[in-house]
């Protein structure tokens, strides 16, 4: 049992009241006179009550903090903390027993508590699970598909960074969905949904450099494409598996990726046709096969033209016309460096910009970074840096190791021109944005 500060009850009741002569002064009125203390030293609003106080004489609070003391001190009329019966405890003590040590699950009344340890390390110690229904149904399933649909807004918007580890903690709780008892159909969709969303996760890590996160989020939506015998999730999972060997630079690993994905695409949707063809196209650029880069090209173009996109799955929806453009301009960037003509990609990337609307800022970065690029090699530096300016603005709030690293390639491009004002300025402004990132 708490013990009771009989020191600050007496300390209190041999305080006249303010309010009525002849009389102690009431716990509101203690109250309220802290708070006024605290407000004309410390210009901060503090909500102290006369249950607060009742809880402090009652022993079941018995160390407030310094703040609090000092009020109390000053309108009791005390020099130290023993006349008010509170003296420290050791640190981290929370008995129930002791009227004067703070027990952990009582908030500090200041309004400024002390976590003990680092806000990282005290939220650690924090952890909530879930019940999982015992049989799952459609509810359950549209349930993970309204996440992922969430985790891919929030990472279309700020990047992976602020994205990723608070998926990772979604995708551990639909894992177990998985486990519980369901009809076949709704099992099989949930397989499907669940490895959507460890796609999406996947694509998160990748976006801020977590390769092995990456990898194993890539893999287990693999398996859960086999389990649900889903080859649409197949060819997605691949096709963004094939995006990340590349941009680490494994390029055999990537071909075979997406030759893989490739793999019965008579089960696929011809917008899915139209994404995996454009991967390819860039691919094959990088090894140098332009011919046949500019073919996939065009077999992407003509997928993408006769798509029907009532026919896709829930996930495909960002593949829509500014995403193409912006894929298979890309692809087409470097044709057009190799044959200086700034028209095989550019109006591509330019319809796509003006597409990409606020929705997917970071899509658009990339098509303005990638654009403001291609012009600085084949075109004008000067309207070249304009648009570079404003990928750099655009980076900003975002959290993408992807879009730095684009960022400092077109900075490299620019070097030549270093000479021109507008463009100093944009390494200059690249430079800073990079390093604050790192």
């Amino acid at each position: 049992m708490a013990t009771p500060n009989a020191s600050l009850r007496a300390k209190r009741e041999a305080t006249p009241s303010r309010a009525k002569s002849g009389e102690s002064m009431t716990r509101s009125e203690l109250a309220d006179a802290v708070n006024a203390y605290l407000w004309e030293t410390r210009r901060r609003r503090y909500s102290l009550d006369s249950d607060a106080i009742k809880r402090y004489e009652g022993g079941k609070v018995g160390w407030p903090n310094e703040a609090y003391r000092e009020a109390l001190r000053s309108v009791l009329d005390v020099r130290t903390d023993a006349e008010l019966g509170f003296r420290p405890t050791p640190r981290g003590s929370n008995s129930a027993s002791s009227a004067l040590a703070l027990p952990a699950a009582t908030p500090d009344l200041c309004g400024q508590p002390d976590l003990g340890v680092s806000p990282t390390e005290f939220l650690a110690r924090t952890s909530v699970e879930t019940p999982i229904p015992r049989q799952i149904g459609w509810t359950d399933v549209e349930h993970v598909r309204a996440t992922t649909r969430a985790v891919a807004t929030s990472e279309n918007l700020f990047g992976g960074g602020l994205s990723c580890e608070a998926a990772i903690a979604q995708l551990r709780w639909a894992v177990r969905l998985i486990e519980a008892r369901a009809d076949n159909d709704v099992r099989m969709a949930m397989f499907e949904a669940v490895g959507n969303l460890s796609g999406v996760v996947a694509y998160s890590a990748f976006d801020i450099a977590n390769y092995g996160a990456a990898d194993r989020c890539f893999k287990f939506a693999l398996w859960c494409s086999d389990q649900a015998g889903s080859w649409t999730l197949r060819a997605n999972t691949l096709a963004e598996m094939s995006r990340k060997s590349a941009y680490i630079g494994n390029l055999g690993d990537a071909l075979t990726q997406i030759e893989f994905a490739q793999v019965r695409s008579d089960r696929v949707s011809r917008t899915a046709c139209a994404m995996l063809w454009a991967i390819r196209a860039r691919l094959l650029v990088l090894t140098d096969r332009l011919g046949e880069a500019v073919a996939d090209v065009g077999r992407a173009d003509a997928y993408f033209a006769d798509r029907d996109a009532a026919a896709d799955p829930p996930w495909l929806c960002y593949y829509d016309e500014a995403e193409h453009l912006g894929s298979t301009g890309k692809a087409l960037i470097p044709i057009a460096r190799k044959r200086s003509n700034i028209e095989l990609a550019a109006p591509r990337l330019e319809t796509a910009i003006r597409l990409q609307g606020s929705n997917y800022p970071r899509s658009r970065t990339f098509s303005r970074t990638r654009l403001a690029a291609l012009m600085m090699s084949v075109g004008d530096p000067r309207e070249a840096a304009s648009i570079g300016q404003q990928a750099v603005a655009d980076a900003a709030p975002l959290r993408s190791r992807r879009i730095m690293k684009e960022l400092a390639s077109l900075a490299m491009v620019a070097e030549r021109y270093a000479r021109i004002g507008d463009v100093a300025e944009l390494r200059h402004d690249i430079t800073s944005l990079t390093l604050a990132e790192s």
